[in-house]
Parts: structure tokens; C-alpha cells; sequence
């Protein structure tokens, strides 16, 4: 059994991302429509923003999460086919098979991401569709070289509110570079992707990824290796891994029938 982390709960209480657009990037290739009258599970599901999106295409959505449920259950009040359940991604077993299990931003910040994976995994009935979006170890050096290390140190001892205060600061500051140098041609420059996004989203949204980095209590940054072999060929088929903005790989893939 993993540990419960109630900073989650305190994040998706303080944020609601209502950004569809980037959820779409996200499952890429796949699309909402794929999820049209489909038994859903939300893996993850925190404050319960991508049920939201999902919900109406599909048959059912059942979302699962162990840290933020209570937020979820706010934030989808008004949906009637929704069920959430409290549990751990690693240890649960739902007693039941979907059509598509997806799982967005969350199996980096589990204790053993590949283990979890194979666990939501066998949630998926055969030919059922599992998706995932995760950090990628590549392309994100500042973050697992520097980040993580000043999280333990500093960020993760203070209260979240004073985290928080930080997080606005940061997010300003990082607006001087991203609309002057970073509208240069320099591709070289370190994610220089990522602010391509970040030119596009709100401020709020902006925030909200900042301080998202600074509240996880751990994160996993994953490798273009790992998200490969959670897809083997024996297992998958229509496999998907593409990175997305130089710092996360977007992974998907069939189950096979057994």
C-alpha cells in the first residue's frame, strides 16, 4: 500500500483546470470520440477535471483515486454517470474490465510507476484501449537535476499556502524570458517546446503547472526505455509512444485478446 500524500487533496481543492485542449494533446492520437459509450476508468482521477471531458461521450466513467476523492466528488456533483472509489493504483482490484483505462500526469508519482502501470493495465478488457501520459526523464534535467532536489530539501518542509505564494512568483518571472528570448529561433534553448504551450495557456493554467512541480511530494521522471516496455508486443497491439514538447511521452496501446 503506497502512502497517502494529502498535499493532492489540498492542490485539486485550491485548482480546477478546465483546459480540454491540452487533455486532447495529451491522448494523442487517440481522441475524445474514441471514448463515445465506452466503460471508462479514470485512473487518478484527482479533482476529477478529465471525467469531466470524458464523461459526456462515455457509457460510464469510474474514477479512481487514493489522495483527492473529495474534490473529485465537488467537481462532479453533476454528472449521473460517474462512480468514484478511493484506492490505490497499485494495489487495487475493481473486480471489473473497461473499454479504455487512462491514466494522465499520475503514474510518475507513484512509488513504482512500472508496477502500477501493469496493474491499471489489467483493468483494460481485451481490445480495450490504455492510455497514459507521463514526464519524461529526457529533456527534463532542470527538473529531476534540480527541482527535485530543492523539493526535499526546502519546498516540501513549508507550508503549501507559503508554496504556493512562491509558485506565483516563479510563474511571473518565467513570462520575462518566454515572450523575449523564447521567441527567438533558438531551439536549443532548454524546453523550448514547453513554452509554446506556456504562450497559449492562462496564467491560472500556467500557475497551476508550476506549483503543481513543486507540491508533488515525489515524482519518477520517465525514460523513453520504460514507457516502451510497459507496451510489449506480446500483451499490445496499435502501440503508440510519441514525446510531447521535449518533456513527457505520450504512450497508448490495444490489449490483446488472451
Amino acid at each position: 500500500m503506497q502512502e497517502k500524500h494529502p498535499q493532492w487533496e489540498w492542490q485539486w481543492h485550491q485548482f480546477y483546470d478546465d483546459n480540454q485542449w491540452l487533455f486532447t494533446e495529451w491522448i494523442k492520437p487517440n481522441t475524445l470520440e474514441n471514448f463515445r459509450d465506452k466503460e471508462v476508468l479514470d485512473c487518478g482521477c484527482g479533482g476529477g477535471q478529465h471525467i469531466n471531458f470524458v464523461a459526456p461521450y462515455a457509457k460510464h466513467v469510474t474514477g479512481v483515486d487514493f489522495n483527492a476523492l473529495s474534490a473529485a466528488k465537488k467537481y462532479t456533483s453533476q454528472l449521473n454517470n460517474v462512480t468514484l472509489i478511493e484506492n490505490d493504483l497499485a494495489e487495487m482490484d475493481l473486480g471489473n474490465k473497461f473499454d479504455i483505462v487512462y491514466c494522465i500526469g499520475v503514474l510518475h508519482h507513484t512509488d513504482d510507476p512500472t508496477r502500477t502501470f501493469k496493474n491499471i493495465a489489467k483493468h483494460a478488457k481485451p481490445a480495450g484501449r490504455v492510455i497514459v501520459w507521463v514526464y519524461s526523464k529526457e529533456g527534463n534535467f532542470l527538473n529531476w537535476g534540480v527541482l527535485e532536489l530543492l523539493k526535499s530539501l526546502i519546498l516540501l518542509r513549508l507550508p503549501r499556502s507559503i508554496n504556493l505564494i512562491i509558485a506565483h512568483i516563479l510563474t511571473s518571472l518565467v513570462y520575462i524570458p518566454v515572450y523575449t528570448l523564447y521567441l527567438l529561433p533558438l531551439k536549443f534553448l532548454p524546453y523550448f517546446e514547453y513554452f509554446q504551450n506556456w504562450r497559449t495557456l492562462t496564467y491560472k493554467r500556467n500557475l497551476l503547472n508550476v506549483f503543481d512541480k513543486m507540491n508533488a511530494p515525489q515524482t519518477i521522471f520517465i525514460s523513453k526505455d520504460v514507457i516502451t516496455d510497459w507496451f510489449p508486443a506480446d500483451q499490445f497491439t496499435d502501440v503508440s509512444i510519441t514525446p510531447y514538447k521535449g518533456v513527457s511521452w505520450r504512450g497508448s496501446g490495444t490489449r490483446k485478446a488472451s
